[in-house]
């Protein structure tokens, strides 16, 4: 196992997820990430297991234009394995979202399977702001199937982009 590169005493931090679509809570995970880290990266991943509503291309746009251009955050796609991204961009730490108890026991499952995979990443859990804790973007997505209004849960260009997503299919 080759380990991470030591050039630099830069702190990053990787943040992966379909983000389909990115909501108000990825938006304040990838925050407060910044608290801790000196760069955060953004990983969309092509899931195989999943039909996502929005393109990878159409999520890595809204998360760069949602974001600022903030230099510190750094927006990519991935596939293939976590810890192989991972070892190739640098990052020594893992963020993962908890909003409830019932998304532990996966993310702990996971956290142990990247442990092993490469001891030199360590998982950092992170519970989402109190406003932000019923969020998910499976709920999203449902709410703005059914015309919904998805606004305080998402980025406007984002609520717009569901909206037209929406109005195609009906």
């Amino acid at each position: 196992m080759t380990p991470f590169p030591v050039a630099s005493a830069e702190r990053v931090a990787l943040y992966a997820g379909s983000f389909d679509p990115i909501t108000h809570g990825h938006e304040d995970l990838i925050r407060r990430t910044l608290t801790f880290a000196d760069r955060v990266i953004v990983a969309v991943s092509h899931n195989v297991s999943k039909q996502p509503l929005f393109s990878v291309h159409e999520r890595l746009g809204f998360i760069t234009e949602i974001m600022g251009h903030d230099s510190r955050i750094e927006v990519r796609e991935f596939s293939g394995l976590l810890v192989d991204f991972a070892r190739d961009a640098g990052a020594q730490v893992n963020v993962r979202g908890l909003r409830a108890v019932s998304d532990f026991e996966y993310e702990f499952q996971m956290a142990l399977m990247n442990r092993h995979l490469l001891p030199e990443m360590e998982t950092v859990f992170m519970t989402p702001s109190l406003d932000t804790t019923y969020i998910s973007s499976s709920l999203v997505r449902e709410v703005a199937r059914f015309g919904g209004d998805v606004s305080g849960l998402v980025h406007p260009l984002v609520a717009k982009a569901l909206v037209a997503r929406f109005a195609e299919v009906r």
